[in-house]
């Protein structure tokens, strides 16, 4: 008897096995279902528009881009499969076709074909992006990729423009964009520091994207270079002196003169954002004005602060701030340190009476990437995070256009 109930209360069981068996070998058989935009027949498309994929039972295999006089438009897929993106911006009234092919675990195959047309050129005024990373360049390993905008853009339209933001980096190294809070920049970073012999490629895919009701995207723009060696400075104002170190490795420690008072340096982590054998910092209408012509200057701000050479305050290098915020070096020193350093350094100041300001500068390091993460429009894969065996100070592991509203008083 005990034996029997066994039996007659397994047979359900069972039974219910073979029949989910049956359910997923039906499903493996059927064809996948396919969704595709933007939908059949609508007319005044954006030109910044893609192929939307939806798929379920499946995966695209195929998609055919081609425009109204037969010639194929190249695209590229999203990462997460949600669509495709034309390698160019779309053509203003020109029609468009899309056929996609989905199939499915057993071979099955579902296509399906769109046509749409594209809309007339906006008269709607571009709101004008610059992308801070040039092409065919060796960048530092704190490097981060800056889009600065102006007007900025409102919180409500972040997430449409960040997902027109594409970065690609061999070998692989993930990272998320994080807005200013102004919407002024946005900045991309992983969570640790490039790895030395990195390639990054990016895409800012912005041309007549609708940016809220009223704006649209200006360009687009490309640009794909590498990442060098890993040099960082670290300026203390206890002890007047600034350690380069290549490496992990303290190549020398060189006496400096910071901001007096009256005009300090700022506190934080910031990047080398430029470089330049000769400048001349020119603050008039300010209220200290000056003119001086500077030799070795490398900026860390867009409010004018700089390492440079400055043989007139020598003899207080080592022993007393006396310049207008920037930080002072010898000539000598000056010069030895630009054949060492790259655009793309971290630079940390600490030990001054102020602290750095978020945007002013290339400021993605001089927050937690817990912090930065939130800087976010889109969601960030929670899995991303910094390595374990990062160093609490990042900096012990590890372009050509205009800048909005840069100051170059230097000092």
């Amino acid at each position: 008897m005990a034996l029997l109930a066994v039996t007659v209360a397994a047979a359900p069981l069972a039974l219910g096995a073979c029949t989910s068996d049956r359910k997923q070998a039906s499903e493996g058989r059927a064809a996948p279902e396919l969704a595709v935009t933007p939908a059949e027949g609508v007319s005044d498309v954006p030109i910044s528009a893609e192929i939307g994929t939806v798929v379920k039972n499946g995966r695209v295999t195929a998609v055919r881009i081609t425009d109204d006089k037969g010639a194929t438009v190249e695209a590229e897929p999203r990462e997460d499969g949600s669509g495709w993106v034309p390698n160019k911006v779309l053509q203003p009234k020109r029609t468009y076709t899309a056929e996609v092919t989905a199939t499915g675990d057993k071979g099955r195959t579902t296509t399906r074909k769109t046509t749409f047309t594209t809309q007339p050129k906006s008269s709607k005024p571009a709101i004008t992006s610059t992308m801070y990373f040039a092409g065919n360049r060796t960048y530092g390993t704190a490097m981060p990729v800056t889009v600065a905008f102006d007007p900025p853009i409102p919180k409500e339209a972040r997430a449409d423009v960040q997902r027109r933001l594409f970065v690609k980096t061999d070998p692989p190294q993930p990272g998320t964009w994080s807005w200013v809070s102004d919407g002024s920049q946005v900045y991309y970073r992983a969570p640790d520091f490039w790895r030395p012999g990195t390639t990054i490629s990016v895409r800012s895919a912005l041309e007549g994207l609708p940016i809220g009701k009223e704006q649209v995207g200006d360009a687009d723009r490309r640009a794909t270079s590498k990442i060098g060696r890993q040099v960082e400075l670290e300026i203390d104002n206890a002890t007047k002196q600034m350690s380069v170190i290549q490496d992990g490795k303290l190549l020398k420690k060189l006496p400096v003169s910071l901001g007096k008072p009256s005009t300090p340096t700022s506190s934080g982590k910031m990047v080398i954002m430029e470089k330049h054998d000769f400048t001349t910092f020119d603050t008039t209408g300010s209220a200290d004005p000056y003119v001086v012509d500077v030799e070795d200057a490398q900026r860390l701000t867009w409010g004018g602060e700089f390492i440079h050479g400055a043989p007139w305050s020598e003899g207080d290098q080592g022993y007393a701030n006396v310049s207008h915020g920037c930080t002072n070096l010898s000539a000598a020193n000056a010069d030895w340190l630009m054949g060492v350093t790259q655009v793309g350094d971290l630079v940390t100041v600490k030990g001054t009476e102020v602290e750095l300001n978020e945007g002013n500068g290339w400021t993605a390091w001089n927050v937690s990437w817990d912090e930065f993460a939130k800087g976010s429009a889109l969601p960030v894969p929670p899995g991303l995070k910094p390595t374990p065996t990062q160093s609490p100070d990042p900096g012990a592991v590890a372009g050509g256009s205009p800048e909005p509203a840069p100051s170059a008083s230097g000092g």
